[in-house]
């Protein structure tokens, strides 16, 4: 499984695994703790969020372009891994709803600074031949965290019967680990530093720009997975088995990332991306059908196949189009459009639903899931990946 992954990548992944486990200790609770301790309502909820996401879509595109004008990727991927282990757990000593808006726009900063970063940083650690397998790693050890933190927060919560602020005060543990591995294990990979002080500079290849065009069709049909919960609900998944659903999914996720991040070293990325997203179409097809809780979960195990074939996949190509110097801004484009078309793709998502149906909304996503696929195919050259090796881990 470790095969070819560089130390660099392992502690990455290591420290994405941590502080995975510490964000989801808080955030699946946060909406209760919002509502009933603080008394704030669902549309402050939305406004946080909002906000939250907005700001790390934007950051992560200065800190992609930032990180290729300065000597080290690491000490963006320090300041923001640490800002967030940081400002998260102060979540327990929130007293009003404002203070968690604030609090949690500290966090998602910290994600934006260090995102595009820490992506470009495991590119310049990964020989190109098993980059797709190293990015695949990543993502596995992120959704590990996924699985495991709300695990440990369930457990904290009913088995110690400790308290929700207890519990978020005790999520500074893993996020501080990870904020000394990075201190302690994590190097800087010698570059050459792109020399173009433009924005635009930071694209300087057609591929990427078409490639990134496709991604935004095809965001916009990648609506929030709260709605396959609702819908999960509407399937007779009762309250009780919709977090053992939800943990399921993210087991699937974590054993598929690494295995097609591989595959797509052999294969070439636009192959598993394809497929991934012809999955995603399958997958939405079937909840627009299905009728029944064995087809739901059968229906997430699909859904979750297809982000472990996507997520590292997507970024591993992203590596491919671009010369060395300009990764770290291809990874901020690269969030930045993902991030534009995430925005509408919920409320277009709700609004297809509200008023012609559950059926519609998912047809809406399989059709634009399809399109983007053929226009991949069409548009998009895959080259070999550079002939190029890092030159330290």
């Amino acid at each position: 499984m470790f095969s070819g992954i560089s130390g660099n990548v392992l502690i990455l992944g290591v420290v994405s695994f941590l502080t995975d486990v510490s964000s989801e200790m808080i955030y699946p609770l946060l909406p209760l703790f919002l509502t009933t301790v603080l008394g704030a309502g669902p549309a402050f909820l939305g406004v946080i969020e909002g906000v939250a996401e907005s700001t790390a879509a934007l950051l992560k595109l200065v800190s992609g372009i930032v990180s290729d004008r300065t000597r080290s990727r690491k000490g963006l991927v320090l300041g923001g891994y640490a800002l967030s282990s940081l400002a998260r757990p102060l979540v327990a000593a929130a007293t009003g709803p404002v203070a968690v808006l604030a609090i949690r726009f500290a966090d998602r900063v910290g994600k934006g600074v260090r995102t595009s970063p820490r992506d470009a940083l495991i590119a310049d650690s990964s020989d190109p031949s098993v980059r797709g397998k190293a990015y695949g790693f990543h993502r596995a050890m992120d959704h590990a965290g996924a699985l495991v933190g709300p695990l440990l927060a369930t457990l904290l919560l009913a088995g110690a019967a400790l308290d929700l602020r207890t519990v978020f005060w005790l999520s500074a543990v893993p996020g501080l680990l990870a904020v000394l591995l990075i201190i302690l294990r994590v190097r800087d990979v010698e570059r050459k530093r792109t020399s173009d002080g433009s924005v635009l500079g930071a694209i300087p290849r057609d591929g990427l720009r078409r490639y990134l065009a496709v991604l935004v069709l095809f965001t916009l049909g990648n609506s929030s997975d709260a709605f396959l919960l609702l819908r999960a609900s509407q399937l007779g998944v009762s309250p009780a088995r919709i977090p053992l659903l939800w943990a399921f999914f993210h087991l699937v996720k974590m054993l598929a990332s690494t295995p097609f991040g591989a595959l797509s070293d052999r294969i070439g990325r636009r192959r598993v991306i394809v497929a991934g997203w012809a999955g995603y179409a399958l997958s939405y097809l079937g909840f627009a059908a299905a009728a029944s809780e064995p087809a739901c979960w059968l229906l997430f195990a699909v859904y979750g196949t297809f982000y472990g074939m996507t997520e590292g996949t997507e970024k591993a190509f992203v590596a491919d189009l671009v010369p060395a110097e300009a990764r770290g801004g291809a990874f901020g484009w690269y969030h930045f459009a993902v991030g534009v078309g995430a925005l509408p793709a919920s409320v277009l998502f709700g609004l297809i639903w509200e008023r012609a149906g559950q059926g519609a909304a998912f047809l809406f996503g399989a059709a634009l899931a399809a399109l983007a696929s053929i226009l991949l195919l069409v548009l998009v050259r895959e080259d070999p990946p550079e002939a190029q090796s890092p030159r330290s881990s």
